[in-house]
């Protein structure tokens, strides 16, 4: 997450409305005010201007009708599903604040509500004018919100008042995190939103850290064989920072949280060419599908890079489509993993290893390269 540029609030205001003239309505002089303001905030500003839009063009909320309701709420099923139980709890953190939250797709499309505060008539028109299901709150709709930005930068957003770019949603004031799924693409944002509310920048940190609850509870409820739950060696285990890994039952990668994601230093993402748990750890997969067998609850397992993780293995939900039980471990994997233990013990120096193992150097990549090649084919 990057830093904000914090003020104090009256001079934020003068900012915002200084670098609203400069770049919105073309003030000769365009230095002091844009400087202070994000610069993701002047990249959606400058796209609405590109678009032909107008800051005091209407904004018009366009009615949903059912079938749409209908057609959104069956599209994004599992991400509502994932974000209810998270989405309950952070309206009982912000219920004194008058914010409310609301979950988006990856379009901007509103899939779900959180709880709206009670307030003044006029609070309430202008809150259930995004507070509606399958309501279009994306850029090209509303202009820049926490919602377009949050997606379009890909990173959590805090945005007050004027950094609208329409002046009809200068009544909003809003923080905003995008939403990763199991396969590390953006499948929608979180979003807290007040309505002539009183700013409150730590939302961005708290919409942060439900949007990482969210995927995680996606991963939890992705079908799989094997769920790994990956930590560092000697760090506190805790929800914001454990990595998630789903693997089949051929050992290939279908999902992880965006922890295991910068553990592995893996994107993760969908692409031609699968992650296999050979490609990640110098250990045969047989050994992790033992663990969880035994209920093992914690492996020390040495990755390809030299470092250590900690893994507790858990028998996944459902099934992987096609799932076949897995095989006893075979006398060439464990063989293949005492010399991935003895390279990973040697840092990465194979002669080392070869000398630890009374073996060749050429013995000890012939025999890796078989055990790679053996896993990824299997």
């Amino acid at each position: 997450m990057s830093a904000s540029i914090v003020l104090p609030l009256p001079e934020r205001s003068v900012a915002i409305a200084q670098a609203r003239r400069e770049l919105i309505h073309g003030d000769a002089s365009r230095s002091r005010g844009t400087a202070r303001v994000e610069p993701w905030i002047l990249r959606s500003w400058e796209r609405c201007m590109e678009a032909g839009r107008q800051p005091q063009q209407r904004v018009s909320f366009e009615p949903v009708g059912k079938s749409a309701v209908r057609d959104v709420a069956e599209r994004n099923r599992a991400l509502v599903s994932a974000a209810r139980p998270v989405i309950e709890r952070l309206s009982r953190a912000i219920a004194d604040t008058r914010y409310f939250a609301v979950l988006t797709d990856a379009e901007g499309i509103v899939v779900d509500v959180g709880p709206l505060p009670d307030g003044t008539d006029t609070a309430s028109r202008d809150a259930r004018n995004i507070a509606r299901v399958g309501v279009d709150l994306s850029e090209r709709a509303v202009g820049t919100s926490a919602i377009s930005t949050a997606l379009a930068e890909q990173e959590s957003v805090w945005l007050h008042r004027g950094e609208h770019f329409f002046e009809d949603t200068s009544v909003y004031s809003c923080a905003g995190a995008p939403l990763f799924g199991p396969q590390g693409d953006c499948i929608g944002m979180l979003d807290l939103t007040g309505v002539q509310a009183v700013e409150r920048p730590e939302l961005r940190h708290l919409a942060t850290l439900s949007a990482r609850s969210i995927e995680n509870m996606l991963v939890l409820n992705e079908p799989c064989e094997l769920r790994l739950h990956l930590s560092w060696p000697g760090c506190p285990r805790g929800e914001a920072t454990d990595g998630l890994l789903c693997v089949d039952a051929g050992g290939t990668v279908t999902g992880a949280n965006a922890a295991a994601r910068q553990m592995l230093h893996q994107p993760l993402a969908r692409s031609q060419h699968a992650l296999h748990c050979n490609d990640l750890f110098a250990l045969p997969l047989e050994m992790l599908f033992d663990a969880a067998r035994r209920g093992d609850a914690v492996l020390e397992v040495p990755l390809w890079s030299g470092l250590r993780v900690q893994v507790r293995p858990q028998r996944g939900g459902k099934g992987s489509p096609g799932a076949v039980p897995e095989a006893r471990p075979r006398l060439r994997d464990v063989e293949t993993a005492l010399i991935r233990k003895a390279v990973a013990d040697a840092r990465g120096n194979v002669a080392e290893a070869a000398r630890t193992l009374g073996i060749s150097r050429a013995t000890v990549y012939r025999k890796l390269w078989r055990g790679r090649a053996s896993g990824s084919a299997d």
